[in-house]
Parts: C-alpha cells; structure tokens; sequence
C-alpha cells in the first residue's frame, strides 16, 4: 500500500527513509530535509516486502534510512540491509515517540505517524548509532534469554514438586529443592492408597523433568562460556563479574561506543545517582531507570566486592564511616563499578579495533546523526573519588 503524502520527489536537501517495524509489516515514510513526509508505504515482513521496500526507496536514489529498534522487530530488516551493504541508523524508540509527542498532530499515532517521526528523529538528532550486525551480541543474548527461560522453568517445575512433597513426606520438603533431594525424600514413600500414589507418580514426573532442565542449563552455561571467551573480553577480571554476568553486558551492551561517557553508561544502567534533596539534607537515592538487567549485574558485583576484602569494600565501609547508610553506600559503590566496567569495555574496543581483520571486530560506526546515547545530566555525573587510581579489580569470587 503506497500512499503519496508530497508529490514533488525533486526537492533539494537529504531525504530519509524513516522506518517503523512491526512483528508482520513495516512502515516506511519518506521525510524530506523540510521534516515533510513525501509519501508512505506498508509492506510485509518477507523477502518481497524488502524488495518493495527497496523499489520504494529507489525514488530517492541519495536516501538514507533510518529504523525504529534496529535490534528489536526491526532485526530482520536491519540484517538484510547490512548485507546489502546499505547504511542505516538506529533510532530510540523514545526519541521517535517524543517527536512525534511534539508534532503539530498532537501526539496522534498511526504506522505512518510512527514512520514519519522515526525519519524526522534521525534529520534532526546530533548523532545516532549506526545499524551493525554483530553476530557475538546476537548470539550471546540469544542464549542469555534461553538460559533464563530454562531457568524459569525449572524454579516453577520444583515448586509445584515442593506441593506435592508436602502432601507426601511427613514434615513436608525443605525450602532448598532440587531433583536430587526430592528424590532422595521420595524414595521410602510407598503409599498403598490411590489418592497418595497418583500424587507420587506426579512428583517422580516432575522430578524427572527438573533433572531435564538441570542438563538443558548446563549445555546452556557451556555454549554462554565458549562465546564469552570467543568475544576476547576482559570483563571477567573484575572482581563479582563471572561468565553469566559478562555475556549478559556484552549481550545488552552491544557497542560501548555508542555511549559518549562513564555519566551517559551510567545513566543506562541506571546506577546515576538520582538527587531527593529536602531543605539542607542533600541526599540521593538509586536510581529505577535504566537497563535493569545491567543494574542487577552490577548490584552482584558490589554485593560480592562488599563481602570479600578488596577495594571495593574499603570503599564502601569509607562511605558508611561518613555517615551513609547501608542503600547510599551501595548506591555509590554502584556508580564507580559502572565507571569500571565502562573502562574495561573501553579498552577492550580498543584492543579489538586495533587488532585489524584477525581480531574481534563487531564494533559500528556512527553516523552524522545521534541519538542512541543516552542523554547526561548534573545528577549523572561520575561521583568524587580517585576512580581512576582505585580501579577496583581485585580476583574475582564466583558470581
């Protein structure tokens, strides 16, 4: 469906193709350098919705495109685009929805609406990430995701085992359940009534289910292991990051140089401190914002630098001694983790870039366009300290 907005194609100025994707179609508008859209198309998501897509685009030979959640529903296209050696430019999706909030329409939305404030985002915006396949992130998240599901899975199967145990052993099954013991509980249960053996039959189904679980997560946490080694990082030398925790930055990090500062990564993680200043007391709280997956990977990391000696809990202790509480402390040792773990991804871009063709490459670049990074304020600003001279990275515990 081609719907013609503007007919004059001539106009002078650069001209994107603004794209909103969908899980069965995508949206693309046409958006002049006067932020008018030109005309609109829908397609669906298929090999011949691309083509149209391109014969769409051809119209404007000198057009950029630019896409809505590149790494999300709109994968697929990002993936073809790539491959066709076609640069386009990731746009948040809450940069398009406040333009499209701003616009004269009122904040009206429809697929087209959605296509056209994706295109004037990207006209507009400083900078923006540039569209990049990266096949370790990919498939990091993918198995992170799995291997959480699994795990979902597998909590649920030995709770609904906890019910049944308690209806078959005298005394009920101990809060820390697993296959093994469940087993072992259930073993001298014989009961001669119906009610009481169907009961057993269940529970020896589902203990036989969580023992399936238990080997699904274990080829789970090998692949995870091998990827995170292929990617070359290094952040599994800072002390309360093990294996999970690093694919799971890698995986939801992506290019750390999208991000233009420790304030702005910190933001993104939620870890930037967050001022409820009343009167004279000046206070800040944590913050609920930001990517909570990261957040609770370096809330392990300070809980885990807080109980083993190092310097992470020397400076911890040094913030209670100030008169902090316990949630400030926290919060602070919070906000120089992520500072740490914005370096060491830093330099490991370095070290991969540098590295040329043989070495782990994946990084994008960025387009005149921006966008992505997450915005800084005053209340995201790096916390006084020597971060740099107090790096933290003491051998790591398990975590």
């Amino acid at each position: 469906m081609l719907n013609n907005m503007v007919n004059d194609r001539t106009a002078t100025g650069p001209v994107v193709i603004g794209i909103d994707p969908h899980k069965a179609s995508w949206t693309a508008a046409a958006v002049n350098s006067a932020l008018q859209p030109l005309a609109t198309i829908r397609v669906p998501v298929s090999r011949a919705g691309y083509r149209r897509l391109r014969e769409f685009a051809a119209q404007w030979p000198a057009a950029t495109w630019a896409i809505e959640g590149a790494g999300g529903l709109g994968a697929p296209l990002s993936t073809w685009l790539t491959a066709d050696r076609i640069v386009a430019v990731d746009v948040p999706a809450k940069l398009a929805s406040r333009v499209r909030m701003l616009s004269t329409g009122h904040g009206r939305k429809s697929d087209d609406d959605d296509a056209t404030s994706v295109g004037i985002a990207a006209l507009t915006a400083a900078r923006l990430q540039t569209v990049a396949v990266n096949e370790t992130v990919i498939v990091l998240r993918a198995l992170v995701e799995h291997r959480d599901d699994v795990v979902k899975t597998r909590t649920q199967t030995l709770n609904r085992l906890h019910v049944l145990l308690t209806r078959l052993v005298p005394g009920g099954a101990p809060r820390e359940l697993d296959a093994a013991k469940a087993a072992q509980l259930l073993r001298p249960i014989r009961p001669r009534d119906a009610a009481r053996q169907t009961l057993r039959r269940l529970a020896v189904d589902l203990i036989a289910e969580s023992r399936h679980l238990d080997r699904r997560i274990a080829t789970a946490n090998t692949q995870i292991a091998q990827e995170v080694r292929a990617s070359g990082t290094t952040l599994t030398d800072l002390r309360g990051i093990a294996t999970l925790n690093a694919a799971k930055i890698l995986a939801r990090v992506g290019d750390i140089r999208r991000f233009r500062s420790a304030a702005a990564f910190a933001s993104y993680t939620g870890t930037a401190p967050i001022e409820v200043s009343s009167g004279d007391v000046v206070r800040h709280r944590l913050s609920r914002a930001g990517d909570r997956q990261l957040n609770c990977c370096l809330h392990t990391m300070a809980i885990t630098q807080i109980r083993h000696p190092g310097q992470g809990r020397v400076y911890y202790q040094r913030k209670r001694a100030s008169g902090k509480g316990h949630k400030e402390a926290l919060r602070c040792l919070k906000r120089r983790l992520s500072d740490l773990v914005y370096r060491q991804l830093i330099r490991d871009s370095i070290r991969q870039v540098s590295a040329g063709p043989g070495g782990h490459s994946g990084a994008s670049t960025k387009s005149s366009a921006a966008g992505s990074t997450p915005t800084a304020d005053s209340s995201d600003q790096s916390l006084p300290g020597p971060t740099a001279a107090d790096p933290i990275t003491t051998p790591r515990p398990t975590s």
